[in-house]
């Protein structure tokens, strides 16, 4: 395994880091991205929590490739603010439009390089949505018709077995925002696209176990780990 540091937007003033991890093995590429949205903490928290066990060799990648960038937003993370424009809305939603901030394209131009068979944005919400379905904490969102929806509709089954609470399940969505990076990455590059929303209200730490669940089974899903690799490397009690 090969874990590589670099630069995403370098020639601007929202240049952040990302890390390209290599297995030994040829298979699928996965991109995650996290702070997007500068105040979500709980997903940089995450994202940043599986660079670390990566580094420190806890968490070994042995099939296909894995990008990840922590924290998108770097400007809007020092802040804790959503960022002004809202970065995610910003991401090119048909060939001919170009991306709309310099985050967005750099980020999309990296997407473009890689093609990863799974694009996972990480994010959180207000609310429950088990109770209140028009808001959007504790859910997994997909675009309609994508091939994403039977993997994570398994995943979202796991999570909510574990869940005590029934208010605290997650549920899956199935709609489109165009202008977003999920958007983009399923639309334009084919990529079985999720966006990740947990909810704000809940525990900081029960938040960062749910979104390295959730990317445990996913990167299960693509084949890069075995099933429980991150959850026995992060120690996290289901």
């Amino acid at each position: 395994m090969k874990i590589k540091k670099r630069l995403l937007a370098e020639a601007t003033r929202f240049k952040t880091p990302y890390y390209v991890i290599n297995g030994n093995l040829k298979g699928k590429k996965v991109m995650i991205t996290a702070g997007v949205h500068g105040k979500e903490i709980a997903s940089i928290l995450a994202a940043k929590r599986l660079v670390s066990l990566l580094k420190k060799n806890k968490l070994r990648i042995e099939n296909g490739t894995l990008i990840i960038v922590p924290i998108v937003n770097r400007r809007a993370f020092k802040r804790r603010i959503r960022g002004i424009p809202d970065l995610n809305r910003t991401f090119p939603r048909k060939w001919k439009n170009k991306e709309r901030h310099p985050l967005s394209a750099s980020l999309f131009r990296l997407a473009k390089q890689y093609k990863p068979s799974w694009y996972v944005d990480l994010h959180e919400a207000n609310g429950l949505s088990k109770i209140n379905p028009k808001v959007l904490g504790q859910t997994l969102i997909v675009n309609p018709k994508s091939k994403a929806i039977p993997a994570i509709k398994r995943i979202a089954a796991h999570l909510n077995h574990s869940i005590d609470q029934n208010s605290r399940h997650f549920t899956v969505r199935m709609r489109n925002l165009p202008g977003s990076g999920r958007h983009a990455a399923y639309h334009l590059l084919k990529a079985k696209a999720v966006t990740v929303e947990t909810c704000w209200s809940l525990p900081m730490s029960t938040r960062v176990n749910f979104q390295l669940n959730i990317l445990d089974r996913i990167l299960d899903e693509a084949n890069l780990i075995k099933r429980g690799s991150i959850v026995k490397a992060a120690k996290i009690i289901k």
